[in-house]
């Protein structure tokens, strides 16, 4: 009897409309939905608390860092150069720099980054892995129709965005800080959502293009990379016209706190109207599982590297090296070029100073840099995570059984994948900072800042390495917990760097392997700490593989 109400069931929910003989395309969206929100009911949590919580320090932060009339004064002269204006943004907010007017000119755009990459995620998670792992092609098979997987992935970043942004109105408006108001922090929580939106659409039509989700996800993030340049280069620029070329662009062009214009955001509802129907327009064009572009014709013999598990994984690897080297050695040089300008950006605020002053240096170029280097180091930890989970990823979608079936070992397979994130997540920090060192250079005027600044960055690596370690031991022990690893980079970053303004307690940043690094070149070189990480990374690393080697693999 079961059976039977279950096959009327899915009868009916699947029956065609009638004078159309097709099935509804939206049949089942709510039900996925639910199901997406069920499986992120720890992710996005995670992602919308820390958003939230970083927005909300920052504003309190402004609120004591700027506490004089004069303070802000001398910020607004600061920030009021061409490199300034290009890592902030547009000019007109320093006419009031009201601790509001700092929140939206210093944060919005930085935050807008984070918030289109979370709803990036979110679409690509639930569309493209799903037919990737052939979920999505068993679904639809029944009662779910084209069109459900990518408007309950699209209903679900939506409603993401908009907790977000409620959460930030009520947030802001509760900390009473002057210039932070109701209204404002509406439009403030507004811009987020609306960002987040259009990237969220951006990446309905990305996950149309290709077969693959990380193919997926690096075209939308790299559309992401495209709008902050374009925002960086028209706030710099005497015109401003390419800021207006940018989603980021628009929703600063609100004046958020200053002016409270809604209209920009018109400009984004739109963006994201459009992209999503192409998306799903797009979705009509292919088959199940199948991207637009069609697959490249590979070499009818396999090279010799490419028959080794190292030279596979490389393979695998590339595309996210490339586009990781290429963001970190551009985020470097963006930082490096205002080095030049650090004793004048930095001289009248105290706790930035007593922060440089903890570092020691014989410059503030030299003493900042090494507070930025742990923003970027954070960034290359992203890397090293990503890489060092792809085992599971693997694991996940099936692809590890058969070739752990043949004479490949377990170790040298996981080994491969941990020598690409160990090899290539040094050689990105590397390149940033080459980056930094040689915009510095030439915005200081010292040569010398090159290999003093990749040598910096190197001396980070062993801080990757247990980062890596720790990634190998949640998968070889807790696989479902994998994800945790996520919480290293972001704590280096929230301690490491904000902690360092905000004076947090010393066992905080002990926590962190990035903590026991010596912050070159204020400080002086100790390999003691540095030695010691190396230990700790390989003994993290052995106990991983280790649990790996004892436990079931996930089947399909």
């Amino acid at each position: 009897m079961t059976a039977a109400s279950t096959t009327t069931t899915a009868g009916s929910a699947a029956r065609p409309r009638p004078g159309t003989g097709r099935t509804d395309a939206l049949a089942g969206t709510g039900t996925l939905i639910r199901f997406a929100l069920r499986r992120d009911r720890v992710r996005l949590p995670v992602w919308i608390a820390a958003l939230l919580l970083g927005t909300l320090s920052t504003a309190d932060s402004y609120a004591e860092l700027y506490s004089a009339p004069e303070d802000r004064a001398n910020a607004v002269k600061t920030m009021s150069s061409p490199a300034g204006l290009a890592m902030t943004g547009p000019r007109h907010y320093l006419d009031d720099y009201t601790f509001g007017a700092m929140l939206g000119h210093q944060m919005l755009g930085f935050v807008a980054v984070l918030v289109g990459l979370m709803s990036v995620l979110v679409i690509a998670r639930h569309t493209r892995a799903e037919e990737e792992t052939g979920r999505a092609e068993l679904l639809r098979s029944a009662v779910v129709g084209r069109h459900a997987h990518l408007a309950a992935a699209l209903a679900v970043a939506l409603l993401a965005n908009l907790v977000l942004a409620l959460l930030l109105a009520l947030g802001l408006t509760g900390l009473g800080i002057e210039g932070i108001g109701a209204s404002g922090s509406l439009l403030y929580g507004a811009c987020h959502a609306a960002v987040g939106l259009v990237f969220a659409a951006v990446a309905a039509v990305t996950v149309q293009v290709t077969a693959h989700a990380r193919g997926a996800t690096g075209m939308a993030l790299a559309a992401i990379g495209v709008a902050y340049v374009l925002r960086a280069a028209g706030d710099s620029g005497p015109a401003g016209a390419l800021s207006w070329l940018s989603p980021i662009g628009w929703t600063q062009r609100t004046y958020v706190y200053v002016d409270d214009d809604w209209w920009p955001l018109l400009l984004c509802l739109a963006l994201a109207v459009a992209c999503a129907a192409a998306g799903f327009v797009l979705s009509t064009r292919r088959d199940v599982g199948a991207g637009l572009r069609p697959e490249r014709l590979g070499a009818p013999h396999a090279s010799d590297a490419l028959g080794t598990p190292l030279g596979f994984a490389l393979r695998l690897h590339r595309g996210m090296f490339t586009g990781f080297g290429a963001g970190l050695f551009l985020m470097g040089a963006m930082y490096g070029s205002i080095l030049g300008q650090a004793d004048d950006m930095l001289k009248d605020i105290d706790q930035i100073q007593e922060a440089l002053e903890r570092l020691g240096g014989s410059s503030t170029a030299e003493s900042f840099a090494a507070m930025i280097m742990v923003v970027v180091t954070a960034v290359a930890a992203v890397y090293v995570v990503m890489t060092a989970l792809r085992p599971r990823t693997e694991e996940t979608a099936g692809r590890a059984e058969p070739l752990l079936a043949t004479a490949l070992s377990r170790e040298r397979w996981v080994g491969a994948h941990l020598a690409v994130a160990v090899g290539c997540g040094t050689l990105v920090l590397l390149l940033a900072g080459l980056g930094m060192g040689l915009a510095g250079a030439a915005s200081t005027g010292d040569a010398v800042l090159v290999p003093e600044l990749i040598g910096a960055a190197l001396a980070y690596a062993p801080a990757l390495w247990v980062t890596a370690g720790v990634a190998t031991v949640l998968f070889g022990w807790f696989p479902r917990a994998s994800a945790a690893a996520w919480a290293v980079p972001a704590y280096a970053f929230v301690v490491g760097y904000l902690g360092q303004i905000l004076r947090f307690p010393d066992w905080m940043n002990n926590l962190s392997p990035f903590g026991h690094v010596p912050r070159l070149p204020a400080a002086d070189m100790e390999w003691a700490p540095l030695l010691v990480l190396t230990a700790v990374a390989a003994g993290l690393v052995w106990l991983g593989l280790a649990g790996f080697r004892r436990r079931d693999l996930e089947t399909k």
